[in-house]
């Protein structure tokens, strides 16, 4: 797929180990199936809740769109051309921010900030 830097197959291990901040929003700490590397991920689990043991795919993309093109970087719903969200039932958009070095990455997704290990 043309835009994506990463995917991976992700196992839930634990949720919210240091407790409950926020009504609406779990963190999930998670292990890949292929590479066994550790995610820790905020996910809002109103709309997308998430349970031990549940496997997700996670995919890195510079680009929602399926041609590998650039987005506007906002979300347009009357544009018609193929859309990698389409694929998906929970997509978030963000920036990496801080790449601390080749073994921890830090994303932040509209307010939620993940660390990537």
């Amino acid at each position: 797929m043309a835009g994506v830097l990463f995917e991976d197959i992700f196992n839930v291990k634990d949720i919210d180990p240091e407790g409950k901040k926020f009504d609406r929003c779990s963190r999930l700490h998670c292990e890949s199936e292929s590479f066994k590397m550790d995610l820790i991920l905020d996910i809002n689990s109103w709309i997308y809740p998430m349970e031990l043991g549940d496997k997700f795919r996670l995919v890195l993309a510079t680009t929602l769109r399926e041609n590998g093109y650039p987005d506007g970087g906002e979300w347009n719903p009357l544009e018609t051309e193929g859309n990698r969200a389409d694929s998906f039932e929970y997509v978030m958009s963000g920036k990496v921010y801080r790449i601390l070095d080749l073994t921890c990455l830090n994303l932040s997704f509209s307010g939620n900030n993940s660390a990537d290990q």
